[in-house]
């Protein structure tokens, strides 16, 4: 059951950001359980399927085509067809993953997976999106994977079109888009953790509202 004390955050982000850092930091900030990669690791024990699956499957659409082309733990063909196993079907056992975290903790932090969507009819939650200017991520990704300036802009640029197929359609919303959210903020103009301190100053007052 989620009382009213509950403190809600949905943090969506843009590839190369900052995005993660900041959601880290506000979980820091409100002593929140913070779910990222972690959420995948709950949707396999709701499921019983294997992490991978979901691993493969996040935060985009159309990797069954190539499903059985991977070697995976606990998964065969009969399993699939027996199974709740499709590419909604893998989307509910997430969404029931986020409900039930959102549930046992009285103050989380989700990054994206659209948390924001399947957590939508409970007024705990503020949603934020982090933004910022193309050149400034493809520092981020360049620098954390070691690659050339145009790699990490064809790594951001083949990851935002994912997410936000992924995102769109299981919203019917638009990703990024400013009126899907409380607070969008570019994470270049403040740096990462003045930004952090920024978002949790604007959630400090919304929640005295």
């Amino acid at each position: 059951m989620i009382s009213d004390n509950h403190l809600i955050i949905n943090v969506g982000r843009q590839i190369g950001s900052g995005g993660r850092v900041i959601a880290r930091l506000l979980a820091d900030r409100f002593g929140a359980q913070f779910y990222d990669k972690e959420l995948l690791q709950l949707a396999a024990q709701e499921s019983g399927f294997a992490p991978e699956i979901f691993e493969k499957n996040d935060e985009h659409r159309g990797f069954l085509r190539a499903l059985f082309n991977l070697q995976l733990p606990h998964m065969s063909e009969q399993s699939v067809v027996t199974s709740n196993f499709s590419q909604e079907g893998l989307f509910k056992f997430q969404s029931d993953a986020i409900r039930r975290a959102a549930e046992q903790n009285d103050c989380c932090v989700f990054v994206g997976r659209c948390a924001d969507y399947v957590l939508r009819d409970l007024p705990q939650c503020v949603n934020i999106f982090i933004t910022a200017p193309m050149e400034f991520r493809i520092d981020h990704v360049a620098e954390r994977h070691q690659c050339s300036r145009d790699e990490a802009r064809h790594l951001i640029e083949k990851g935002e079109a994912q997410r936000a197929s992924y995102y769109n359609y299981y919203t019917g919303k638009r990703w990024g888009a400013a009126e899907g959210y409380h607070l969008c903020v570019d994470a270049s103009l403040l740096g990462l953790d003045r930004t952090a301190d920024f978002i949790a100053g604007f959630i400090k007052q919304w929640r005295e509202k």
